[in-house]
Order: C-alpha cells, then sequence, then structure tokens
C-alpha cells in the first residue's frame, strides 16, 4: 500500500487532544472489566469505538493501545481478546475478517531524532483475510482478500490478495485458490 506518513509532534497537543486521550483510556478500562454478552459489554463497546463497526463485528476485551475511534470494521469481522490496536494512523478491517488473540496492529512508529514525533501510516485488511495468533502487522501494510498470516508472524510488507504469509518479516509461501471462496 503505498501511502505518505503523517507526522504528528505530541509536544504541540493541546489539552482537548489530552482530555480525549484520557478519556480513551478509560474507556478502555470499563470494556476490559465488563462481563462479555452483557447489554453493559455492548454498550462499552460502542462507547469506545463509537458506530465504526458493520453488523456482527466486535474487538474482544481485553484491549490496549491508542485512538480507537480511528479502528473501522466491516461486517462479520472480530479480533479476539489481547489486541494491541496502536490506531493513529487508521485501521480498516473489511468483512468477514478474522484475527487470533494477541494481535498487535501497529499504525504508528517514533521518528529516530525526534521521538515525541510519530510518524503515522494506515493498516488495511481485506475482506475475509485471516491473521493467526500473536501476529504483528506494522504501519502502512495491506493484507490483501482472503489472505492468511500464520501465527506470530510479522508483517513488515503488503500481503497478496490469496497469499499465504509466515515468518518474520513475513513471506509468501503459497497462494490459494480464488475459485474455492464464495463470494
Amino acid at each position: 500500500m503505498d501511502v505518505e506518513f503523517e507526522r504528528v509532534d505530541l509536544r504541540k497537543a493541546d489539552p482537548k487532544d489530552r482530555e480525549f486521550w484520557a478519556r480513551q483510556g478509560q474507556l478502555a478500562y470499563i470494556y476490559n472489566h465488563t462481563m462479555p454478552g452483557t447489554p453493559e459489554y455492548d454498550k462499552a463497546m460502542r462507547d469506545i469505538y463509537g458506530d465504526n463497526f458493520g453488523e456482527n463485528s466486535f474487538i474482544a476485551a481485553p484491549i490496549s493501545g491508542v485512538c480507537f475511534d480511528r479502528i473501522k470494521m466491516g461486517k462479520n469481522s472480530h479480533i479476539n481478546g489481547g489486541s494491541l490496536c496502536m490506531a493513529r494512523g487508521g485501521i480498516t478491517i473489511g468483512d468477514n475478517v478474522q484475527v487470533a488473540s494477541n494481535a498487535q496492529l501497529i499504525t504508528n512508529n517514533h521518528d529516530e531524532y525526534e521521538r515525541m514525533v510519530l510518524t503515522c501510516k494506515p493498516i488495511l485488511i481485506d475482506d475475509g483475510a485471516w491473521l493467526g495468533a500473536g501476529v504483528t502487522v506494522l504501519p502502512g501494510v495491506r493484507i490483501g482478500k482472503h489472505a492468511i498470516v500464520g501465527a506470530a508472524s510479522v508483517v513488515t510488507k503488503d500481503v497478496p490478495d490469496y497469499a499465504v504469509a509466515v515468518g518474520n518479516p513475513a513471506k509468501v509461501i503459497r497462494m490459494l485458490d480464488p475459485k474455492k471462496f464464495e463470494e
């Protein structure tokens, strides 16, 4: 995915930014400490993520990260518990995506010389993709349609549609047959 970095200077954050960040941390705490499958849990999920999720989509607690409001999910997609979503650069997840426990979706990094400056690029996970447990996806990466990323892989570059990628850094080891997927 060819996108430019957005630079965010944390030294220039205004009081409204700091208040918003604090509130996001409080909402994450509430979400992480609410009984799943209850109306209170559903409300806590809406409070933290807004209306950015399609029908039947969710991220299971516990969660950690920043800028949860910049996560957008299509329908029938889920991320299991233990996720780290550093979403300042934006995370877009398509329909019917499965992300296993302890995934790390990281859209921001620190400038090498000015550590209070974040460099941010979005992550895109296309329809039908499946990420195994403990996968790390780094800034600016696109995971293709119906692609699979094996457990504990570190994705530093785009993964093509229908590819199976594993390792650190993740490399494509084979291609899936597109004809075997229902559209």
